[in-house]
């Protein structure tokens, strides 16, 4: 269970957020400019909100009263950004593998070999990352992300660069795996369709806050509509 309460200005925009996230799988559904990325950043660690506090599954990631704040290195947590940021020098395994440590060569060997396949890229582990199409970069970001094993999952709008069926495949492979390892994703969209794709629970977030929480067709009820008249009116 992810629980924050978070509190942060940037110029004019101010971030204010208190919830709790119990679900497997949370979609925090908004439009651009309404803090969704800024939160993640919050949540992994890379930014420090103003004021308040971050926990997970009862330990204290984040708390300014108290003047704690773990590295993101330290948090168990990944994140995946709309840019992949793969390290150029490397080739795709060793990315990967980068963060894995305490696992043997065989083991590490291994692990490479699960999270490529989970993302249906084995066969590019030997190539470097000028070598990758935006899609495919994408996929290694996310097989990176993966490879150590996090408890928390955050992912900022990933699936960008694929189309559409290449993206339900592989949400459909991710979901299944996270599952059968517990991790608890957080998913960044402004797209409805991966809110109700992912079958998560969606939280709206709007101005800096959060106004819902819910299972999709409640909370997104009112952005249905729009897309539906929308698409009458063509």
């Amino acid at each position: 269970m992810l629980e924050f309460d978070l509190e942060a200005r940037r110029g004019s925009f101010h971030l204010q957020v208190d919830c709790r996230f119990a679900s497997e799988w949370t979609v925090i559904f908004g439009p651009s400019g309404a803090g969704k990325s800024t939160l993640l950043r919050f949540l992994a660690g890379l930014d420090r909100p103003d004021v308040g506090s971050i926990a997970l599954d009862g330990h204290t990631l984040s708390d300014s009263a108290r003047r704690v704040h773990q590295k993101p290195g330290h948090r168990n947590t990944a994140l995946v950004a709309q840019q992949p940021a793969l390290f150029p020098h490397m080739s795709v395994a060793a990315n990967v593998s980068y963060g894995v440590v305490d696992l043997n060569r065989s083991q590490r060997a291994k692990r490479i070999e699960e999270m490529l396949t989970l993302v249906d890229a084995e066969n590019l582990a030997h190539r470097r990352p000028r070598d990758l199409s935006g899609g495919e970069a994408q996929r290694i970001a996310l097989a990176r992300a993966l490879a150590p094993l996090p408890n928390l999952l955050l992912l900022d709008e990933p699936f960008s660069a694929l189309d559409g069926a290449a993206s339900d495949a592989l949400l459909e492979r991710l979901k299944d795996w996270l599952r059968r390892r517990s991790v608890q994703t957080i998913l960044v969209t402004h797209d409805a369709t991966d809110a109700y794709a992912s079958g998560a629970e969606v939280a709206l977030l709007r101005d800096g806050k959060i106004v819902a929480l819910g299972p999709a067709d409640v909370v997104l009820a009112e952005e249905r509509r729009r897309i539906l008249e929308r698409l009458g009116s063509n």
